[in-house]
């Protein structure tokens, strides 16, 4: 056989070798779902190291599943519903394929009328409906520091919101926190100490709850 034919054998070849895996590649990163955390805090991890924050946790909970998954951490500490809406447009970027809403915290420490907050997640919500990304919205328990008809009016948001653009609904971010609790004196065990966000035990408890369901807005993004 000529050098020629060999050299031209060999360049093909490799070519070829080079587009397979190219086109393996490529093939991975579309089978990947990379689900956006929009959060205030409690998704940012606040007072936590990197790695124990809710996003790791959660994307490492995720993959332990078996779960092709990104969890991009767009959690703003001391965010309103507010803030989340002024971010919405350039969180979902194209490779975004899923979105997690859990907002809601700090409107509820200012004391801000629900109808407001509502109105922001509304926004939120029908941003990513426009993007075409599955979504989960993720609600709170709170207080009656401002009344039972703001407790009410608060609460009862997530759920109007979640039967409006037919996604679902994790009623309360801390329920794996009060069902781990249980009738204990309060969760302080999992709390730092401010009494509010969670230790990285806490997280690993509320993720695990959560889990689950996260993991059915993956295989739904798919």
């Amino acid at each position: 056989m000529p050098a020629s034919s060999f050299a031209y054998g060999a360049v093909s070849r490799a070519a070829k070798l080079g587009g397979a895996l190219l086109l393996t590649t490529t093939l991975a990163q579309a089978e990947m779902v990379t689900v956006a955390a929009l959060g205030d805090s409690l998704t940012a991890g606040y007072g936590l190291a990197q790695e124990d924050g809710f996003v790791p946790q959660l994307q490492a909970w995720l993959q332990d599943q078996g779960a092709d998954v990104a969890v991009v951490n767009a959690g703003v500490s001391g965010d309103t519903t507010a803030g989340g809406l002024s971010r919405v447009a350039w969180t979902l970027t194209p490779d975004v394929d899923a979105m997690i809403v859990t907002l809601g915290g700090n409107d509820f420490l200012r004391g801000l009328d629900p109808a407001v907050s509502r109105a922001n997640l509304d926004g939120i919500l029908s941003a990513g409906q426009d993007a075409g990304v599955e979504m989960l919205l993720v609600g709170l328990s709170v207080g009656s520091n401002y009344g039972l008809d703001y407790k009410q009016e608060f609460e009862g948001m997530y759920a109007t919101l979640a039967a409006k653009y037919d996604v679902p609904l994790y009623a309360d971010f801390a329920s794996g926190l009060r069902a781990a609790a249980g009738m204990q004196e309060g969760m302080s065990e999992f709390l730092q100490g401010d009494g509010i966000h969670p230790n990285a035990e806490g997280v690993a408890v509320i993720v695990a709850a959560m889990g689950p369901t996260v993991l059915d807005l993956v295989s739904s993004a798919k």
